[in-house]
């Protein structure tokens, strides 16, 4: 449906001032909804025409008078035209404060995304990270392509954000942009978040998507399986670069540490202790709180096949996170086991290697470095879990047998 907009200037008869002049006003009509302004200009009754809007005559005073409400109408068709070319919709309210100058607050998603964007960059150093930073930039950028593709326009309203666009948005993540169910749940949690800031901000005074399935908000902690790891470790692989990576994986499962950890790892984080073991004690990038890690067999192997390769103090010349992704994908296709990602080794180290073995969970809560054992706990839920899987299967394997083999005696 085509949008009513109209502009009209004309005299505020009720406000006759003592010399008969009256205050020139401006009437934006958007469907029906009217913002008024004024001028902050004077003109008497007899030397204004109704019908044009404008003042008559021929003195300077008039003359300059008409320019400066003909330069109005411009400024406010222009904001108009840039409304609806960006977000297909705009009120008159809006084109008022913009018009004179008036702070509001954004009544636009990827407005009020990119704002929240440019506050966070101002943070980074002091108590917000580089990499959490790019994460909502990429967020961002994910945004922008579904609204430009699902409404052919470059931004969308926040007070039009219902289920439909949460759920066409969950599609377009999952099947346009082909992204596992991990990463589908970062950028939907990052859209709730701008959601909160505008409601927060009053610009919308309820959550829009009140119905939206929590359980596929549930992020699932995914990790290996003991022959899943054998088979990667055991897999020859040629390529350096994806050998490389490789390594580094198995060092993660062995370790905990996360890609962002291993990269700053170094000397001076290895310590041995009076029994003669070496231990890695670090502070995790993310959190900030040591990680103590004792160094088993294989990643003592793996720190020393790489020793002649060390340029500085790393330990490892870790490449970028992309062609991490990359030579993991290629690690896939190489031991045929689906949707590998790096931080699934700092899972299967929770689980495989350290629940497994009956560490317990204040043990792990150290290795991890977690702020507290009840982040440790989930990994507890998720052994428990993958064991009561594995007694469903069985069950059904054996009940047949079962019935075969055993005779029942009335």
């Amino acid at each position: 449906m085509r949008s009513t907009f109209k502009i009209l200037f004309y005299l505020n008869t009720s406000k006759r001032k003592k010399s008969s002049l009256c205050p020139v006003m401006g009437r934006i009509t958007v469907d029906g909804n009217v913002a008024q302004f004024s001028l902050k200009e004077d003109a008497h009754p007899a030397q204004w025409d109704a019908q044009k809007g404008r003042a008559r005559g021929k003195s300077r005073e008039l003359i300059e008078l008409n320019q400066k409400i003909e330069q109005m109408e411009q400024s406010i068709r222009t904001i108009y035209k840039r409304a609806v070319d960006i977000a297909g919709f705009v009120t008159a309210e809006q084109i008022k404060n913009e018009l004179t100058g008036t702070v509001t607050k954004p009544e636009y998603l990827l407005e009020l995304f990119k704002e929240h964007n440019r506050e966070y960059e101002k943070r980074v150093g002091i108590d917000r990270r580089q990499s959490t930073f790019y994460t909502y930039e990429n967020s961002y950028i994910h945004l922008s392509r579904f609204i430009l593709l699902k409404y052919k326009a470059k931004d969308f309203p926040l007070k039009q954000l219902d289920m439909t666009f949460i759920d066409d948005y969950d599609y377009y993540l999952r099947v346009d942009a082909g992204l596992n169910s991990n990463s589908m749940v970062k950028h939907i949690i990052l859209l709730k978040k701008m959601v909160t800031r505008a409601m927060n901000q009053r610009t919308i005074l309820c959550d829009p998507f009140p119905d939206y399935e929590k359980n596929k908000l549930k992020y699932k902690y995914q990790h290996l399986s003991k022959v899943e790891l054998e088979k990667i470790m055991s897999t020859r692989i040629k390529s350096k670069s994806v050998c490389f990576v490789r390594d580094m994986f198995v060092f993660s499962c062995f370790t905990g540490l996360a890609y962002a950890d291993m990269r700053e790892l170094s000397d001076k984080h290895i310590r041995k202790m009076p029994d003669g073991n070496k231990w890695i004690e670090i502070p995790r990038y993310k959190t900030e709180v040591i990680s103590r890690i004792r160094l088993l067999d294989i990643p003592l192997l793996i720190i020393e096949k790489y020793h002649s390769e060390r340029k500085g103090e790393q330990l490892f010349q870790m490449t970028s996170n992309g062609s991490i992704s990359r030579n993991m994908r290629n690690i896939e296709k190489l031991c045929d086991i689906e949707h590998l990602h790096f931080h699934m080794a700092r899972h299967t180290f929770a689980t495989l290697i350290c629940l497994s073995n009956d560490v317990s969970f204040e043990g792990l809560s150290k290795m991890m470095g977690h702020n507290s054992v009840r982040s440790s706990q989930i990994y507890g839920e998720i052994t428990n879990q993958k064991v009561r899987e594995d007694m469903k299967k069985l069950a059904k394997r054996t009940k047949k047998k079962s019935r075969k083999k055993l005779k029942i005696e009335s």
